[in-house]
């Protein structure tokens, strides 16, 4: 039915529950999913701080040195997120280089792909150049975000690790009674790349929005726009104004980071609309 239950399901099909998961510090299951992971899957969480919201191989290499001491959690996955919660974006050399360091030190590579769509869009490649490709195991393949009303779906590219799968999504009340109603919508952003005109559509808001804030004095782009996601310091004492007329989230307190999304049907009346406003607002 949503993200939560997609990448929970999935990681718990592999996972033992004396090993750990790794993953960014700013990974939607450790910071998103009211600890659902720790409680359904029973093993531990283990989180890498990032700049940009990924992981690379020299993050991860200094956790490796507990393997095989019973005093610790086993790596027994890693998890990273295509679009990242920053709105970074994998390449698939990027991905490739992970599952090969994953699949070295005996884990397996989940991908939380919430906004895969938009990564694809962005990097101008289908959607296997970042999954099939490059030795992702398990893929969380995001359709809410893309358009779907609801529903994500469980891509098992090991089959290996779908093994009793059916039960497991049965057992964490995952199974829809009228599951086709939620199948019909995945057939429809399937067909005729509308999955991909969707996730263009997004991302080219967000640069517009990028463009548009830039130009305000006071605020600052703090990460790289790559996908449909935009990063901005706003001043502090300005933010409830802000918000008084358009609903954002503040990503970091510790320096009023905001965090601006852009979807399917975003306008750009309201990227225009947007940029007024925090005009107006920081301008008095």
């Amino acid at each position: 039915f949503n993200g939560t239950g997609a990448n929970v399901l999935s990681l718990e099909s592999a996972l033992r529950p004396h090993q750990s998961v790794i993953t960014p510090v700013s990974a939607h299951i450790n910071v998103d999913e009211c600890g659902a992971p720790e409680r359904y899957i029973g093993c531990k969480v283990q989180t890498v701080r990032t700049s940009d919201g990924k992981l690379t191989r020299e993050l991860i290499e200094p956790l490796m040195h507990v393997i095989g001491n019973e005093h610790h959690s086993q790596p027994g996955a890693l998890s990273i997120t295509q679009s990242t919660e920053y709105g970074t974006v994998y390449t698939p050399d990027e991905i490739a280089l992970l599952s090969e360091f994953a699949h070295r030190h005996g884990m397996f590579l989940h991908m939380d792909g919430a906004r895969i769509s938009n990564a694809a869009a962005a990097l101008d490649v289908p959607l296997r150049a970042l999954t099939t490709d490059v030795g992702v195991d398990i893929l969380s393949f995001g359709g809410t975000k893309n358009g779907v009303m609801f529903g994500e779906a469980v891509v098992f590219l090991n089959p290996k690790l779908a093994e009793g799968f059916k039960f497991r999504r049965k057992q964490g009340m995952q199974l829809a009674s009228k599951m086709r109603f939620v199948s019909a919508q995945f057939e429809a952003l399937l067909t005729a790349d509308l999955w991909l005109r969707s996730a263009r559509h997004a991302n080219s808001m967000a640069r517009l929005l990028e463009t548009e804030l830039r130009g305000i004095p006071g605020v600052k782009i703090t990460q790289p726009v790559q996908a449909n996601g935009v990063f901005a310091i706003f001043p502090r004492e300005h933010i409830g104004a802000l918000q008084e007329k358009y609903f954002f989230f503040v990503w970091d307190e510790g320096i009023s980071e905001c965090r601006l999304m852009c979807s399917f049907d975003t306008t750009e009346d309201d990227i225009r609309g947007f940029g007024g406003h925090v005009r107006s607002v920081l301008q008095g």
